[in-house]
């Protein structure tokens, strides 16, 4: 394992999987086998089925644990497959204190499926540890944070939420897709299970879909792995593989789209067209401190309001650089409308309590130059008129 004394920079390059074991080649192979032979009755190998592990897929876990500061990490289907597993370490009768602006699919399947299964929830401003706490139930098992939150970009006090999950021994859980390890890693804070949709920044190139979860104790890491290998949502090894890949470009990837997103907030910020900018690394952004004193960077997401739909239309249909799609995180830029994409699943009334207005974008800055992106954006605004 690489030294902690080294940067996260260099520990995505140098780690126990940066080369091969058995040929020395600087990429982890593709074992695409679905079933490994036994030399005996009574010694079964490392693997055996490749539901329960491949070697491909183990590199890429190794890899993620060591890069959180976990003992062991989960690579799954999709970022959804991550956090619905992790959610099934609940049973009938507990209860789920959830971030209220949570992503929609999370939402979705709190509300529609946790439910079936007798698993209650309620929603909170997870700024607000007060409220936090008084939603607390003696049937309380887990918390689960979302900083910075998506679409309106919260920061939630990590540490401050993690003693008070202790002191009510609830387990907490963060989605850290928007960060990734590069810019926050909520283990070290005292979470206890950390999830990703890998889908976006750490995979960052469109190109594979996704999720990946990483523990530090234990007890955790055995209702995970028996989680993970009772639903069968596990990554094919073609992905772990473009997982792997992407990592390696992910420090200066994340680095030149978070400046580039602090640059284009600021502009949006000063124009008359824009009611509201959602970004953390501005300094008139609620949680600019608190998240200074957490992560070490705001991020590549932002979100801004327009005045209304039509607005939006206009902007969507003019700019030339973003790709308007669901999604985030990628060497593209993406441009998104929530109401009817990210947080779809959310019923109107829903959206509109957390602030996903129908004149909200929000944009995940790439990798182009960031003043042909404020100059599209620019031309894309006058249409507006």
């Amino acid at each position: 394992m690489m030294s902690d004394q080294f940067s996260i920079q260099t520990r995505l390059l140098h780690h126990k999987n940066k080369t091969d074991a058995t040929t020395g080649a600087v990429s982890v192979p593709i074992q695409p086998a679905s079933t490994f032979h036994q030399k005996g009755l009574d010694n079964f190998g490392d693997y055996d089925y490749a539901r329960s592990g491949n070697p491909t897929r183990k590199a890429l876990e190794d890899t993620i644990a060591e890069l959180e500061n976990g003992t062991d990490g989960f690579a799954f289907a999709s970022g959804m497959a991550a956090i619905s597993t992790t959610f099934m370490m609940l049973g009938t009768g507990d209860h789920l204190v959830i971030t209220d602006d949570v992503y929609g699919g999370t939402f979705r399947f709190t509300t529609e499926v946790l439910t079936r299964h007798g698993i209650d929830h309620t929603f909170v401003d997870m700024t607000n540890v007060e409220e936090v706490k008084q939603a607390i139930k003696p049937e309380t098992k887990m918390i689960h944070m979302e900083t910075p939150s998506n679409p309106t970009m919260k920061i939630t006090p990590i540490r401050e939420i993690v003693q008070l999950a202790k002191d009510y021994d609830c387990l907490t859980v963060l989605d850290n897709t928007f960060m990734t390890p590069v810019l926050q890693r909520p283990l070290d804070l005292g979470v206890d299970v950390v999830v990703h949709s890998a889908t976006k920044f750490i995979g960052g190139h469109s190109d594979v879909v996704a999720g990946l979860a990483v523990v530090k104790e234990a007890d955790l890491a055995a209702s995970m792995k028996f989680l993970q290998n009772s639903f069968g949502a596990i990554l094919g090894p073609n992905d772990c593989w473009l997982i792997m890949r992407g990592m390696k470009t992910m420090h200066t990837r994340m680095n030149a789209s978070s400046d580039s997103a602090e640059k284009i907030a600021q502009w949006l910020t000063g124009h008359p067209a824009v009611k509201e900018v959602y970004y953390p690394g501005l300094k008139n952004h609620p949680g600019y401190e608190l998240n200074r004193s957490q992560s070490d960077g705001a991020g590549a997401v932002l979100s801004f309001e327009l005045a209304d739909r039509a607005a939006v239309k206009k902007v969507v249909e003019a700019v030339e650089i973003p790709v308007f799609a669901v999604s985030l995180g990628a060497v593209e830029s993406i441009l998104s409308y929530p109401a009817k994409m990210s947080h779809e699943a959310m019923p109107p009334h829903e959206r509109a309590k957390r602030g996903i207005t129908d004149g909200l974008l929000r944009l995940s800055v790439g990798l182009e130059n960031v003043e042909d992106l404020i100059g599209d954006f620019k031309q894309a605004f006058n249409r507006i008129g």
